[in-house]
């Protein structure tokens, strides 16, 4: 197969002048220093003086040259595998949502249209393979990790292969998110945006303050945004029987607008103890409201028009969120540790949704009035005692737990009246729905890092973490879902001998991943147009956790100024797989999750990371960077080909380079993103076909001074066309096929940034 056929419409010349870098950059790569131990005492962080020779026989003045001591490197030197991306690479692009932020980052892509947000994947895994963290700690239900303005993160860490004190619910991998913690020095910094979307305008403010005051220092971040959005999408139904005679065709036109406004803030206080012993508490508060409305004409030239030829829905939601946590960190004797948290979260949801439904005439045929009211709350504590109770080793056991309630209440009234044309009267949907589920969660753990030598360290960890979910509603007798998985993990990190710049990583991990609490809660759905390709959806209270077991290996070699390339692969065997069964009941068409089968996935990662200066002499100040992934897996229960796991994402790829220019205070960037689709095989009768996504992004950053900056940045600039179908194939012969057109904007944004 050709290279163009691999990785269509990806510019493969420039991997290809990557790799012919790399493989000059081997000249230079013994010129590096000896990485630093995985432990930076205070005393090494302080800047180093060396002393030059003393005045020469010519009288010239003694230099004296003052450098700072390296920063520790956690990717290259934990032995525990994970890539680590910091707040510069997190604003480059000026985005305003972690999700763009993610997009590039390697291994990661995003589901659903280019530009609008989706679930997280790594691996090309989503929906509960790859688990979302924040501070460590699992993100609560109903949680978005685009409500977090980007300038309140710290970094970010892309975790490969689960470790025992984190989350094992993580198959495909886990993304933890870091906020913004105090500085010890004083700090004020403001930042003010505009964007230009399709014509639609959006601002944002985010500012940051930081000082000490004695024993107590302090953080402040916050943020607020506001948009508004105009979004087309254009969908033709076709209907064939086993002849391929079209009996059924429809047209229709959408189209989504409205505004959007939300509000940020993240303190944090730190206390230093005359005992040795810190107290920190750290908050996330978070409030968004939506205003929006959908436009939807539907034609019919084929057969029988749909229940409602047009309709006009008007939405209106709010969310709230509140999360705190205390964490206090004691010091026992001989460099013993206890670190104990304590969190407590919150979190509101309410919407109204009016939907007009039109007949034959443009005649009202349907008044629906929805009402929903959705309140989380939990509970958290986790905590961990380290100490150092043989050389050379760094053994931790702890304990993490969680308890969350969620309750909500749906009401939906309708009001209808006959066809001038047909005279039919459809049948209303009045519901008045509630439920109440609690989630207990608790995991023990005990872990151990052992440094063997020089070139050779382990980590081995053992968890245990049970799950009990239970629910009761208004429609269902109460049900319960009980579950527990070991998880025992090893790690490896071992540097070649006669290298200073090369080491390779061997990972055997026990993951799972467990039922949603919407998965389990057996509660109907509604489709407002119910077919096979959009049919009603409930869940199932049955299901089990799906159990993995995982290899990682990685070759990592490391180039001068912070330059890496690195080569992985990776195999997950999953058992239990949940997939979505669809079944006629009552006369519509239901769709339910159900545990069945078992799958195995595997890719290959490649990553080159470099200042041009680092492997060319005499070259121009370019960082470069670029990223592919290569994913295949096979799903038993479902009859080939494409019978790919969870629409598994089969290769994605960036390509970037930032350019600083010598004679202007002006530094230029690009990134150009790949992310590959194509048919894929859900059941015998269902399938899905997506068209591959390309994404570019520039941005231009002008320093005026030290503390003041503009940047300018340009995102989807190829505004490609997002296409997906979806099809069943009838049992009597034929298909139906539902096929969505999305088109999509440039999104033009400008960032003031001044520090105080």
């Amino acid at each position: 197969m050709k290279s163009k056929d691999v990785l269509p419409g990806f510019p493969l010349h420039v991997l290809s002048m990557s790799v012919l870098l790399a493989v000059q950059a081997q000249a230079y790569a013994q010129q590096t220093t000896q990485p630093q131990q995985s432990v930076l005492s205070e005393e090494s962080k302080k800047p180093e003086v060396k002393k030059a020779v003393p005045k020469d026989s010519a009288g010239g003045i003694q230099k004296v040259e003052v450098q700072g001591a390296r920063q520790y490197d956690e990717r290259r030197q934990d032995t525990a595998t994970k890539i680590v991306v910091t707040q510069e690479d997190i604003v480059r692009y000026g985005d305003t949502t972690v999700g763009d932020v993610l997009k590039r980052l390697p291994g990661v892509t995003i589901g659903g249209v280019q530009g609008r947000g989706g679930d997280i994947r790594m691996r090309g895994l989503g929906s509960g393979y790859t688990q979302i963290l924040l501070n460590g700690e699992p993100s609560p239900p109903g949680f978005s990790l685009d409500s977090i303005s980007p300038d309140l993160i710290e970094r970010i860490e892309i975790i490969r292969a689960a470790t025992a004190e984190l989350s094992t619910q993580a198959i495909a991998g886990a993304i933890n998110i870091v906020l913004k913690r105090a500085v010890q020095t004083a700090q004020r910094e403001i930042k003010f945006g505009a964007q230009v979307d399709g014509g639609k305008y959006g601002e944002n403010l985010n500012f940051q303050t930081s000082d000490k005051a004695g024993r107590m220092s302090y953080s402040i971040s916050g943020n607020v945004t506001h948009g508004q959005y105009e979004r087309p999408t254009v969908t033709d139904y076709v209907v064939r029987d086993a002849n391929g005679k079209i009996t059924g065709q429809q047209h229709t036109d959408l189209l989504g607008w409205g505004t959007f406004n939300g509000i940020g803030f993240s303190p944090r206080v730190n206390w230093s103890l005359e005992n040795g012993d810190t107290i920190t508490t750290q908050s996330f508060i978070n409030a968004n409201r939506f205003s929006g409305h959908n436009k939807e004409v539907t034609a019919t030239s084929v057969g029988l028009p749909p229940s409602y030829q047009s309709d006009m829905q008007a939405v209106n939601s709010d969310f709230a969120m509140l999360r705190t946590n205390l964490n206090w960190i004691h010091k026992l004797a001989d460099s013993a540790k206890l670190d104990i948290k304590f969190g407590l979260n919150y979190n509101k949801r309410t919407s109204d949704v009016d939907l007009i439904g039109y007949g034959s005439n443009q005649t009202q045929i349907l008044d629906r009035r929805s009402l929903f009211d959705g309140i989380g709350k939990g509970l958290t504590t986790s905590g961990k005692y380290s100490a150092p109770f043989v050389e050379d080793h760094a053994f931790v056991l702890g304990w993490d737990a969680e308890y969350s309630k969620r309750s909500e209440n749906r009401q939906q009234t309708d009001i209808v009246s006959a066809d001038p044309v047909t005279n039919i009267t459809l049948k209303p949907i009045n519901l008045n729905e509630d439920y109440n589920a609690t989630v207990s969660r608790l995991a023990l753990f005990a872990q151990d890092e052992w440094s063997i030598n020089k070139q050779w360290s382990l980590y081995a960890g053992l968890r245990w973490e049970g799950l009990d979910t239970k629910s009761v509603g208004s429609t269902y007798a109460e049900v319960s879902n009980r579950s527990s998985v070991w998880s025992p993990i090893l790690q490896t990190l071992w540097k070649l001998p006669g290298s200073k710049n090369d080491q390779v990583r061997l990972g055997l991990t026990r993951t799972y991943k467990a039922p949603d609490t919407s998965q389990l809660v057996p509660r109907r759905f509604i489709s407002t147009d119910n077919k096979q390709t959009n049919p009603d959806t409930t869940g199932n209270p049955a299901l089990k956790p799906e159990l993995a077991w995982g290899l990682d290996f990685a070759f990592e070699h490391y180039l001068p100024e912070g330059g890496m390339l690195s080569a992985s692969v990776y195999m997950r065997k999953i058992n239990d797989i949940v997939i979505t069964k669809l079944d006629f009941l009552d006369g519509r068409w239901v769709s339910m999750p159900v545990n069945q089968g078992a799958a195995t996935t595997k890719g290959v990662e490649l990553e080159a990371k470099f200042p041009l200066r680092s492997v060319m002499e005499n070259a121009p100040s370019l960082d470069f960077r670029a990223n592919v992934s290569f994913n295949w897996s096979d799903l038993n229960s479902v009859p080939g080909p494409n019978n790919r796991l969870d629409s598994q994402t089969p290769v994605s790829a960036n390509v970037g380079a930032d350019y600083k220019l010598d004679k202007l205070p002006v530094t230029l960037g690009l990134n150009y993103g790949y992310q590959g689709a194509g048919p894929v095989q859900i059941s015998a009768v269902q399938s899905r076909y997506s068209t591959p996504k390309r994404v570019v992004d520039v941005y231009g950053l002008w320093k005026f001074d030290a503390k003041t900056s503009l940047r300018i940045s340009l995102s989807n600039v190829l505004h490609q066309d997002n296409v997906s179908s979806n099809s069943y194939i009838a049992p009597q012969g034929g298909t139906i096929v539902q096929t969505a057109t999305n088109p999509t904007t440039v999104v033009a944004r400008a960032m003031f940034e001044h520090k105080f």
